[in-house]
């Protein structure tokens, strides 16, 4: 039977920014929201000499879903089987990002263009794994942007099984663009998704666009089926220690940034003595202590210290000697923030 997943909050893959030390982080902050790794490409798993480097994860991560970068059924199929055996909960189907580097490779948003494509490739993937796929898509490319496009695109999708659908309510303009300039530049359509929703009721519909607050989330959840939330969870990590009492009906209080740098600590030291570097490891945790006293003084000191080769654990707590004066004045303004 295929996992049930509550995709009422969850994180967006990130590249460079979603990675497993990452997703780690953030779950000593939320323990129900999806976490989502960043794009791996079938070619990637099927080709490179080192899947491990690309599908292992922590347990502690659960749940946690694979997003994959493809367009070949039979590829994604074995990709989606390996993601299955790697112990993931979901795999995810790029169909949303812009770069001209994915597009070559006919991945991510140039594929709304191919919508019987991409269902085919979900069917492969359905036919294959027990567990959920699903699809990460804008609301249109270049001047493919009508509604219509938009419904009939979800639509085709859908006759693969396919019961889930996360829109990023911004089109996609698939040249001229950087790929930042095409998270901020196209004008964000939420009323686009809303009317998804309403045409096909049946299906799960997440939106993922300009949300920078649970009140946004919040409202959003009046219209559709869940959240996902990418650059503001990295920029302000201590914004998911709410999540879970209010999106998941959690009785547990919120942890503080202070517990949750006490909660890494066993995690960084195993991760330095497995060889990982310092700087590697601790580039989610640098906003932490986003907007608290003495904020700007912990990231300076991990800036000038964390890269520097041998750093271990003692730059991590001498950083953190840069607030901890400011306990108090942290945990609260944490929680508010």
């Amino acid at each position: 039977m295929p996992v049930v997943l509550n995709r009422r909050f969850t994180t967006a893959p990130m590249m460079d920014w979603s990675d497993r030390h990452c997703r780690y982080f953030w779950r000593q902050i939320t323990d129900h929201a999806v976490l989502y790794t960043e794009m791996v490409t079938t070619g990637a798993l099927i080709h490179g000499s080192d899947p491990h480097r690309f599908l292992d994860f922590n347990t502690e991560e659960q749940p946690v879903a694979l997003q994959l970068g493809g367009h070949e059924p039979a590829d994604l199929a074995q990709c989606a089987m390996m993601a299955q055996t790697w112990g993931y909960n979901e795999v995810n189907l790029n169909v949303g990002c812009p770069s001209d580097r994915v597009q070559n490779g006919m991945i991510g948003a140039v594929l709304m263009g191919h919508a019987d494509l991409v269902r085919d490739g979900v069917k492969a993937m359905l036919d294959t794994v027990d567990i959920p796929v699903t699809v990460k898509h804008r609301i249109g490319i270049d001047d493919l942007d009508s509604y219509e496009f938009l419904r009939d695109f979800v639509g085709t999708v859908s006759e693969s099984g396919c019961q889930t659908f996360i829109v990023h309510a911004r089109k996609a303009i698939l040249s001229g663009l950087s790929p930042k300039q095409n998270r901020e530049v196209p004008p964000l359509d939420y009323a686009r998704v809303y009317q998804l929703k309403r045409d096909f009721p049946d299906l799960e519909i997440l939106i993922n666009g300009g949300l920078k607050t649970l009140d946004d989330c919040a409202a959003q959840l009046e219209h559709l089926d869940g959240v996902m939330v990418g650059r503001e969870a990295w920029h302000n990590p201590m914004l998911l220690a709410q999540v879970d009492g209010r999106f998941y009906g959690s009785h547990t209080a919120p942890r503080s940034a202070t517990e949750v740098a006490e909660r890494m600590l066993p995690y960084l030291e195993a991760q330095l003595t497995s060889g990982q570097r310092l700087n590697h490891v601790i580039k989610p945790l640098f906003n932490l202590f986003h907007e608290c006293t003495g904020a700007r003084q912990y990231r300076r000191y991990l800036s000038e210290h964390a890269h520097v080769k041998g750093a271990g654990i003692e730059v991590f707590l001498a950083a953190l000697d840069k607030v901890s004066p400011n306990l108090e004045a942290v945990e609260s303004v944490c929680h508010e923030s």
